[in-house]
């Protein structure tokens, strides 16, 4: 039998013992279930085979339960040390997980409070692990024995073409892939089976392989102008240098970002390497795709859209070195490429860029980690950085490179700001848009220009309400008012899903009169037909994108001209790029600017700011329109100006005296459990527990809480937070002081709780 063929290359252990005195012994680590390693020893059928990284079948507790794991270390050791359970199976014939990768996720274990197995199952799609696509079959080889004299076999034609043909080729091949590689029946191939110079073992063979659109390369015509060509020459010398640096990318909306990365992957690419370039929308996916896939051919896609079988497809194509590019959303930061040259941030500011579940990784972070590991440059774009970013470029710890102009010096659209507190007044202007924008409108779409609608909040109504009595129609589950639906006429949760039939009359006073107030995405589609009757329009937000290719279809519906107004939340806000496009309105600014979040302000003027880009790309020039009740805050002001800088001015000394990122770290911690004062209980003894260990560790560390999350109870249970504080670059102070109270005391059966470090998410 040929030694197994290996996917990765695996560090050699540094010194052998005597075979007769020693024993090699797997270290295995639990997804689920035990949070620390365990040692089983390796039984002499799997010495040859099993590899760090493969998931390994063990026996488990007191009885002996079968259980899986990752296997994180083999080390041979002393035969007389303690009695050791043996590992019952092998689950993967190759190594899954490179030791670059496992050094990553020991990384993101320990940064971000989680189990080590918890993020070897996080990193590791569901269809690799199930190996989703393929079946078990024989697979044939030629022995080495057999190979190094098999010129000297005298063999009837047929054999000897089979075996020639096995004999060359790169891997084992299933019997009726080999019969029609050589032309022939089984018949010359179970002969050569019987006279032993064919071996036969068990593997998995593709059923299926994704169909794969044939794209012809076209090299870019496209010359880039000095600015283009600095931020370029900026990544290409840290390529050069083969050492890692991380490069900011800060361009206004249409200055030819991406044009760059392109152009620096193309680089990557020549010497050998592949590229990683992640998206923070599955809306911007299929167009990012479409551009990589013209100028490099093959590209491989990872998000949450595709099946297992995709899924696994593209993965193994990654980890085979098949394809220079890998395009996809935040988990594609954990693509198995073997050769990895370069990684981009497009739109690095993205909060969707934050993981909400375990583990709570923001993939900004972890690829910065990763390129440190690898000695490789990362590079981070955005026309609005995150003030974190923005902080280490002027620090020096990044390296800043501005473009500060569109292409072919095509101007900024103009932004008018609308305020909306002068309305109230007019009772004849009513409804989501202003006089103003409907004029806007209306000139737009004589022109025949195209129109994109901002309103980042999704349904009808936002609430509904009884005009008698004042009640408000509330989740029985969450303390959150229900959002009216109006074409399923149902009220909805958006946190939990629980929903209900419109109601007709009041529940608790059966008045007829109820209100159905607020805006949502459902109300400005049905303002926007009743006003612009005839003008095809279309919607776009996750109650109206579903399905496989959803947000392809829509965006190329808009881009042939088929729609003439787009309307929707911020999947339609950023990185699209639409030369038709000659008007963009903000129907409210406010929707996220006055919540509870230290970032709310930053992120209104991120979004605003992206909306804005998407006009004024094309000859006909642009125009943005801002509808607001608060035109004077220094956000609104400087997103209306394109003003970065003066946002940066506006907001930074603010976060400084308060020791917020980027001057300091933070963790928050949320409990939740059904009975409020047992939830409120334990937060409090977490409190205490934690106040006492950072006075004695980390005076400076600020342990604010516990007090009632800003939803207070969702999905039936009721919620409380801490959030722990310290100035400075470090969090490791605090991550001690929750670890150590995640050892050392006991949480109540009923509640639940989590750490959050770096959060992104303070609802």
């Amino acid at each position: 039998m040929p030694q197994q063929q290996r996917l990765f290359d695996i560090e050699p252990e540094p010194w052998e013992l005597d075979a007769q005195d020693s024993r090699l012994v797997a270290t295995v680590v639990f997804p689920t279930g035990a949070k620390k390693p365990f040692d089983y020893a390796v039984p002499d059928r799997l010495r040859d085979t099993l590899q760090v990284g493969c998931r390994v079948e063990v026996p488990f507790g007191r009885g002996n339960r079968p259980q899986v794991g990752y296997c994180i270390e083999l080390a041979e050791r002393s035969a007389a040390a303690r009695e050791l359970k043996t590992v019952t199976e092998q689950v993967d014939a190759c190594s899954l997980l490179r030791p670059a990768m496992l050094r990553l996720t020991r990384w993101i274990a320990d940064c971000y409070l989680c189990d080590w197995g918890q993020v070897l199952e996080a990193v590791l799609p569901a269809g690799v692990r199930s190996q989703a696509g393929t079946r078990l079959t024989t697979l044939l080889h030629v022995p080495p024995e057999v190979l190094a004299k098999r010129k000297e076999w005298k063999l009837p034609t047929k054999q000897a073409v089979v075996l020639r043909v096995l004999a060359e080729s790169d891997e084992p091949l299933a019997p009726n892939e080999l019969a029609r590689l050589a032309r022939c029946t089984q018949a010359p191939i179970t002969a050569l089976r019987r006279k032993g110079l064919i071996a036969a073992q068990t593997g998995r063979v593709r059923q299926h392989r994704p169909e794969e659109d044939s794209v012809r390369i076209e090299p870019s015509g496209v010359v880039p102008n000095p600015a283009q060509q600095a931020a370029l020459d900026g990544i290409l010398a840290a390529l050069h240098a083969k050492e890692h640096q991380t490069i900011l990318v800060h361009g206004v909306t249409g200055s030819g970002k991406t044009e760059v990365y392109i152009r620096a992957i193309e680089e990557a690419v020549s010497f050998g390497r592949q590229a990683i370039v992640l998206v923070p929308e599955i809306s911007l996916t299929p167009q990012t795709v479409d551009r990589f896939r013209r100028r490099f051919g093959r590209v491989a896609v990872l998000h949450s859209h595709l099946t297992d079988v995709e899924r696994q497809w593209h993965w193994r194509q990654i980890a085979d070195g098949r394809v220079p590019v890998v395009v996809g959303a935040r988990s594609a930061v954990f693509a198995p490429a073997p050769q990895l040259g370069l990684i981009v941030l497009d739109e690095e500011q993205e909060n969707s860029f934050k993981q909400d579940s375990l583990p709570r990784y923001h993939a900004r972070d972890v690829a910065l980690k990763r390129a440190e590991m690898e000695k490789i440059p990362l590079v981070l774009g955005s026309a609005t950085p995150s003030l974190e970013s923005w902080h280490r470029a002027q620090q020096g710890r990044y390296r800043l490179v501005e473009l500060p102009r569109r292409v072919l010096d095509r101007p900024l659209p103009e932004v008018g700001l609308i305020d909306l507190r002068a309305r109230l007044a007019n009772r004849s202007d009513r409804g989501a848009i202003s006089r103003q924008l409907h004029q806007a409108m209306r000139m737009a779409l004589d022109d025949d220009g195209q129109i994109i609608l901002l309103l980042n909040r999704r349904g009808f109504s936002t609430h509904i309400q009884c005009q008698a009595c004042g009640h408000v129609v509330r989740c029985p589950e969450c303390d959150i008012a229900l959002t009216h639906h109006r074409t399923e006429e149902i009220a909805m949760c958006h946190y939990c899903d629980y929903e209900i039939p419109a109601p007709a009359v009041c529940p608790e006073c059966s008045f007829t009169g109820m209100r159905y107030g607020g805006l949502g995405t459902q109300r400005l589609e049905a303002e926007v037909r009743a006003r612009f009757p005839g003008v095809c329009c279309l919607r776009m937000d996750t109650d109206t994108m579903h399905g496989r290719g959803a947000h392809d279809r829509a965006f190329a519906a808009f881009r042939a001209g088929d729609i003439k107004i787009l309307l929707g939340t911020q999947m339609i806000a950023k990185g699209l790029d639409f030369p038709n496009v000659t008007l963009v309105g903000v129907i409210n600014s406010d929707v996220a600017l006055h919540l509870p979040d230290f970032r709310a302000a930053e992120r209104t003027f991120q979004l605003v700011t992206q909306v804005a880009g998407r006009t004024g790309r094309g000859p006909k020039g642009g125009r943005v329109l801002v509808q607001t009740f608060s035109p004077d805050h220094p956000a609104v002001q400087a997103a209306s100006r394109h003003d970065y800088a003066a946002f940066a001015r506006a907001e930074i000394p603010m976060r400084e005296m308060l020791h917020y990122p980027p001057f300091g770290r933070m963790i928050r911690l949320v409990f939740r459990g059904p009975l409020e004062q047992e939830t409120l209980d334990f937060a409090t003894q977490m409190s205490e527990r934690l106040a006492e260990t950072l006075a004695r560790d980390a005076p400076a560390a600020r342990v604010l809480g516990p007090a009632p999350a800003p939803f207070a109870r969702l999905r039936g249970k009721y919620r409380f937070q801490i959030q722990l504080q310290l100035a400075g670059q470090t969090a490791e102070p605090l991550r001690a002081a929750v670890r150590n109270c995640r050892e050392t005391l006991t949480v109540p059966n009923d509640v639940q709780w989590i750490a959050d470090v770096d959060p992104f998410d303070m609802l």
